[in-house]
């Protein structure tokens, strides 16, 4: 039954808020969501930047997406330099379709070549959100986010996203104060993919690290860019003028926050109107020009109060310390009394605890101390009193240790005025132990900014390890911890020693690499100039021979055969010629030219030999390839020093069949004298010289078995065991 209740009365509370915001107008925030898009291919347009006319500023992520923080009667501002500006006015919390007329193609083609698929895109935006959501209360988890979001990219390489990573955790860091570590990721952020943004960034962060020069430095060059919209150009203006007011040049600081007011005003962005009011004011107040600083500070508690509460206070606080600079005392306290009223207002039960946040500086227990001490300038004691012991039972119930240690200090001290010392003493006394304790607390806060940066550590190193897979130049989300520094220094150096070895490497490899390769180019032109200088050995040898055998009709007188044998050798010669040049030809045109030279050497001693040729049936011999005249001078052997000699008449077997699938066999016997016989009969002077054809054949079956990869096969031995007859077996490979 409770939880019932409980849940009417949630949608109650709802329904009146509902209401309310739809009949209070302006005065309620809240987030809208929407997405641009091209008109005619509905392709996404990212990186449009999304700016309200009271200085809220987002972007569109990668799917065209925004989400933004606005008010009944606003107006939403979308630039971008590849879209005409287009300006929205809110009437409502529906999502916002922007439609951009003549936008399409490039987008689309952009589009269809990213390697970002929309899931990734998307994982990668909810990470970032999931990281800005736990940036103030877990800075741990949302590293983790960022580096989770890091992940997503993958090895597409993604420059920009890559910068929205590294821009939100150098947005972390600044967030934590840790703002070596924060400009370190600007900076990579830069220089992955240039924005106004980051930019802005990096010099609001240097400022804030007191390196002012390097502030200016980054943000100078930003004042020749035209495409800033208000917001931005508003904050360039502060920024600088920040970072001179740093270097206490006045004049310039002014000059830049009046020209950022110009800009503020011109688009009424109430809240950086106010902002630099109150930086005016300041820099008059540092040159003591105590009038004009009071008229500004004048301004900017006017604009202030149109602000939200928290704002307005921060103001009021800030006068008040002027005030008190200028001993103004009851200024001081009448406007100090005002902010303790605004801050129990606000404390109310009825109110809004989200609306309350005012940060350390502004409580009530400070404020007491505060208005104490401006009592104690005038001497007036009494009225101080009630105010201190306020401020002490104030912060004790915020567990402030700080300013309760220094009410209670000041308030014995007050006491010892007045000349009440045993209260003196006794507040004293209470002083002491609050030290005491505080004391201890700050030991437990050292020991636990020590586990916390363990913890930043720990989870830090799984983006250092991201940073190495994606080759980044330097290490950029080590946390900036003194005795860290010489440690990274060393890891940096090793690193650069690393990637130089490694180029060596590369550098030798590709040396190496191209040596080769032209060793081999070398080798191949050589292995080819051989080629051809045994082919046009072996042509000359081949004429000789035929000559020769030409010759020997002629001696004996027999025209008519001599006639016919120089026909048929004619005819061969011009098939040689032909494949003179060719490193290998078909087999079956080798067989043609063997038959052809084998008739005419048989007609010259048809007395000594018969011959058979015989090839295989199912052998496709043309799917093969021999080097020309291969098998010539084997044949020519077998002829001139085998069968030749025999007595009877002998017989010359070519046979052409398949070995496997991939090679076939081309087997050359004769039942001739056999090979030992025949060196036997040799004279002395041929003895000294070696067969120039069989010497030719070798040379040239060792070059194209090397040039073609052990292509073709040659074995000689004796056909009988009485060493009578020779067998020639050739084996041909088939080409992959």
């Amino acid at each position: 039954m409770k939880k019932q209740l409980l849940i009417l009365f949630t949608l109650f509370l709802l329904g009146g808020f509902a209401c309310f915001c739809q009949t209070e107008g302006d005065g309620i925030n809240f987030v809208v969501k929407g997405n641009v898009k091209g008109k005619e291919t509905l392709a996404p347009i990212s990186g449009v930047s999304v700016s309200t006319n009271k200085g809220t500023f987002t972007s569109t992520n990668a799917l065209g997406e925004f989400r933004i923080k606005v008010s009944l009667g606003e107006t939403l501002i979308f630039e971008d330099a590849r879209i005409e500006t287009v300006r929205y006015r809110i009437k409502n919390d529906d999502d916002i379709q922007i439609r951009v007329e003549g936008y399409g193609g490039p987008s689309v083609q952009k589009r269809e070549t990213s390697s970002i698929s929309n899931r990734a895109a998307s994982l990668h935006q909810a990470f970032l959100d999931s990281a800005v959501y736990y940036k103030k209360e877990n800075i741990a988890k949302s590293i983790d986010f960022i580096a989770k979001s890091i992940e997503q990219l993958g090895d597409r390489g993604n420059k920009k996203e890559l910068a929205r990573s590294l821009t939100a955790l150098g947005e972390v860091y600044l967030y934590h104060q840790q703002y070596d570590l924060a400009i370190d990721n600007f900076e990579d952020a830069l220089e992955a993919n240039k924005t106004i943004a980051t930019a802005l960034l990096l010099g609001k962060t240097y400022v804030t690290n007191k390196d002012f020069k390097k502030a200016v430095e980054i943000l100078q060059p930003l004042l020749e860019m035209k495409n800033m919209v208000p917001f931005q150009s508003v904050s360039l203006f502060e920024t600088l003028g920040d970072a001179n007011i740093g270097e206490n040049k006045v004049r310039v600081a002014l000059d830049f926050y009046n020209e950022g007011l110009k800009v503020a005003k011109k688009n009424q962005i109430t809240p950086k109107m106010t902002d630099l009011n109150s930086k005016i004011a300041d820099a008059y107040a540092q040159d003591n020009q105590l009038m004009e600083a009071e008229a500004y500070y004048g301004n900017s508690l006017q604009l202030a109060s149109k602000l939200a509460p928290k704002r307005a206070l921060q103001e009021k606080e800030k006068v008040a310390d002027f005030y008190n600079k200028k001993s103004q005392y009851n200024e001081e306290i009448a406007i100090r009394k005002n902010s303790l009223e605004e801050l129990n207002r606000l404390k109310s039960p009825k109110k809004d605890d989200t609306r309350t946040d005012l940060g350390d500086t502004i409580t009530t227990q400070r404020i007491n101390y505060k208005i104490a001490n401006a009592y104690i300038a005038q001497d007036k004691y009494n009225e101080a009193i009630p105010y201190l012991e306020r401020s002490i039972v104030e912060a004790d119930s915020e567990d402030d240790l700080i300013v309760q240690k220094d009410a209670t200090r000041k308030l014995s001290e007050v006491y010892e005025y007045k000349g009440d010392f045993n209260r003196a003493l006794e507040t004293y006394q209470s002083y002491v132990a609050l030290v005491d304790t505080l004391y201890v607390r700050k030991e437990q806060e050292i020991s636990r900014a020590a586990r916390f940066n363990r913890e930043i550590a720990s989870t830090q190193s799984r983006i250092t390890g991201l940073e190495q897979e994606r080759e980044l130049s330097q290490s950029k989300y080590d946390l900036a911890l003194t005795e860290q520094e010489l440690a990274e220094e060393s890891y940096k150096r090793q690193r650069w020693i690393i990637y130089s070895l490694i180029f060596g490497i590369v550098l030798t490899g590709l040396a190496a690499f191209f040596f080769y390769r032209s060793n081999q180019q070398q080798k191949l032109t050589n292995n080819l100039l051989a080629l051809k200088s045994l082919r046009s050995q072996m042509n000359p040898h081949f004429i000789f021979n035929a000559l020769n055998s030409v010759n020997n009709f002629i001696a004996k007188s027999d025209e008519r055969s001599a006639n016919r044998y120089l026909s048929e050798f004619s005819t061969l010669m011009r098939c040689v010629l032909e494949n003179s040049e060719e490193d290998f030809i078909p087999l079956d045109k080798e067989l043609e030219l063997l038959e052809l030279y084998v008739k005419l050497e048989h007609s010259r001693f048809p007395d000594k030999f018969d011959y058979v040729i015989e090839i295989d049936d199912n052998l496709d011999v043309a799917s093969y390839q021999i080097p020309p005249m291969l098998l010539q001078p084997y044949i020519e052997n077998a002829i001139w020093h085998g069968l030749r000699y025999k007595e009877e008449k002998g017989v010359l077997k070519i046979k052409v069949e398949s070995k496997d699938v991939k090679s076939v066999e081309v087997r050359i016997t004769d039942d001739g004298i056999g090979r030992k016989k025949s060196a036997s009969l040799k004279t002395q002077n041929q003895k000294k010289q070696k067969s120039k054809g069989m010497g030719n054949i070798q040379q040239r079956v060792a070059i194209l078995n090397d040039m073609y990869g052990d292509k073709v096969a040659v074995t000689i031995a004796d056909l009988k065991n009485d060493s009578t007859g020779t067998k020639v077996i050739f084996t041909l490979k088939k080409d992959k």
